[in-house]
């Protein structure tokens, strides 16, 4: 179906933002379920082959920064997550704005089964956030607050989603399509955010 005078929504708009995160949770809310899931330690290491296969990755510490993603899995395996259908492909752009001011949500090639808090990292990394926006997002789709175990779950998402997509990235581009600073700023959100981790971790260590 065709949207006839729709527009994509802004990530720097935060009205726009607040609408966005408002129909996801309708989606998280919805009750709705699938028989498939997207498992992020699948797909890094499904990405991993491809890159592999194609003339590997460019970042030397790439070994280092998976030792990290993989402490940080470990830890989200550990928690009590709630399974709900997930959109996964959350961008900006695929966020529709109709004339009549509803909104609709478009490409659902990678939607499974999820923890939500998922869609909202991807967002975050999709339109390329710092940590002030992450943190305003979050306030817009947590609109009663948010925990710091949750906040700190959602660093984690942020971090090991940036490397599943610049290992993404990094496969298109052995096939000749490049991303720029894109795939960059995706590797640096798995580095950035697992130092952020850390520091959240710690601080809650000394608090206690």
């Amino acid at each position: 179906e065709y949207y006839e005078g729709a527009r994509n929504s802004r990530a720097d708009d935060w009205d726009d933002v607040a609408k966005c995160m408002e129909l996801v949770q309708r989606l998280h809310n919805s009750g709705l379920t699938v028989t498939h899931e997207f498992n992020i330690r699948e797909r890094i290491a499904f990405y991993e082959g491809l890159c592999a296969a194609h003339g590997g990755t460019r970042f030397e510490d790439y070994a280092e920064v998976r030792s990290h993603m993989n402490e940080l899995m470990d830890q989200l395996d550990a928690m009590q997550r709630p399974r709900v259908l997930s959109h996964i492909d959350s961008v900006a752009d695929n966020f529709l704005f109709l004339p009549d001011g509803s909104v609709r949500l478009i490409d659902w090639e990678y939607a499974g089964m999820q923890d939500p808090h998922v869609d909202i990292a991807m967002f975050c990394i999709y339109s390329l956030y710092n940590k002030r926006q992450v943190d305003r997002l979050i306030a817009a789709y947590f609109t009663e607050g948010c925990s710091d175990e949750t906040r700190i779950k959602i660093y984690c998402y942020i971090a090991a989603c940036g490397l599943l997509w610049s290992n993404w990235c990094e496969y298109k581009r052995n096939l000749g399509v490049e991303f720029g600073e894109y795939s960059l700023r995706q590797y640096r959100y798995a580095k950035d955010y697992y130092r952020i981790v850390q520091e959240e971790l710690k601080k809650q260590g000394e608090e206690k």
